[in-house]
């Protein structure tokens, strides 16, 4: 099969790779020439996975036309913010029938949509599909055991999709509760991001571990209002996702989190890099005015990046709300 990957990132390398080793015939676009040029001529993306050696039947390319030519499924690794714009591209020149894999965790912050639905209002009719869960793209690359969810609300194209991308490292689990495996990955970003200031103010594992479990609290809260199911919250696209984000070294969010607890700007943590917590946050706060569902922990978060507000005083804060029943 024909499968082009549009986005030269860390995690759109990783899938494109993991891909070809599929035996898929794979194209990856990627908006920087000089990343095509490297895994064309060294095989290698030195920018985002400097240490793997990518597959030599692996093609990139900088015209993104060109890469899905002709190809069956289009699989989307691009940061939100670039979404609606990647996709208002791609809608002329997709093949027919081609169905579309959306891999980006993350919430249009103008329209509140979530990634699937803004995909589907810029390409029309074409299948469309997510993929979520716990997996850092370098491990994944390194085909080190990941299992995945493949949702799409038509449970046979879900079905489809998990069909392509497993293999012996690579377990993926169908679900046709689009909404609650696509919100699920997106809001976790927002947890991990406080998960890191935690750890940037010094506190351990008991403040980690109820931050986690009220975090997924307030992520199945709103994901069931907008019509996801719990149980979908409580597997590998929620709570799965959630523990990683939360306690992996590897986690951007985690990273920016700690740089605000140790008092640092967040912007200089990224180093080029995309944390989608940083407007997540903002888009999940919105989403929770809007069907009035309380999330005090996104709340803080807001208040810590974008009002100025001291980490530990949003941890008071927190600490000393109402008590209630669990």
């Amino acid at each position: 099969m024909i499968i082009a990957v549009i986005g030269g990132g860390a995690w759109g390398t990783a899938l494109a790779a993991h891909m070809t080793k599929a035996g898929h015939d794979v194209r990856l676009w990627a908006f920087e020439r000089e990343i095509v040029e490297r895994i064309n001529r060294e095989h290698r993306n030195t920018f985002y996975l400097p240490d793997i050696d990518l597959p030599p039947k692996l093609v990139a390319m900088h015209v993104v036309a060109e890469a899905v030519t002709g190809a069956e499924t289009v699989v989307m690794a691009v940061p939100s913010e670039f979404s609606r714009s990647m996709y208002r591209d791609l809608a002329p020149r997709l093949e027919p029938m081609a169905t579309i894999v959306s891999a980006t965790k993350g919430i249009d912050i103008d329209t509140l949509q979530r990634i699937s639905q803004l995909a589907t209002e810029e390409i029309g009719d074409h299948p469309v599909a997510v993929l979520s869960g716990p997996s850092f793209a370098i491990e994944v690359a390194r085909e080190q055991p990941t299992a995945v969810v493949a949702a799409s609300s038509d449970l046979h194209v879900a079905d489809r999709i998990q069909r392509l991308f497993a293999t012996r490292f690579f377990r993926v689990y169908s679900s046709d509760d689009i909404i609650g495996v696509e919100l699920g990955g997106a809001l976790k970003n927002v947890i991990a991001l406080a998960a890191g200031v935690l750890d940037g103010l010094g506190f351990g594992h008991n403040t980690l571990a109820a931050l986690i479990t009220r975090g997924l609290v307030e992520i199945s809260r709103l994901a069931v209002a907008f019509g996801a199911r719990a149980e979908t919250l409580a597997g590998l696209a929620g709570l799965g996702d959630l523990v990683l984000t939360c306690t992996g070294s590897l986690s951007r969010n985690r990273r920016v989190g700690q740089a605000i607890g140790r008092g640092k700007p967040w912007r200089s943590a990224l180093q080029g890099n995309v944390a989608e917590g940083i407007r997540t946050t903002l888009a999940a706060c919105a989403l929770a005015e809007r069907v009035g569902v309380e999330m005090p922990i996104a709340s803080q978060m807001k208040a810590v990046i974008y009002d100025g507000k001291s980490p530990m005083a949003a941890v008071d804060e927190l600490m000393l709300r109402r008590l209630k029943r669990e």
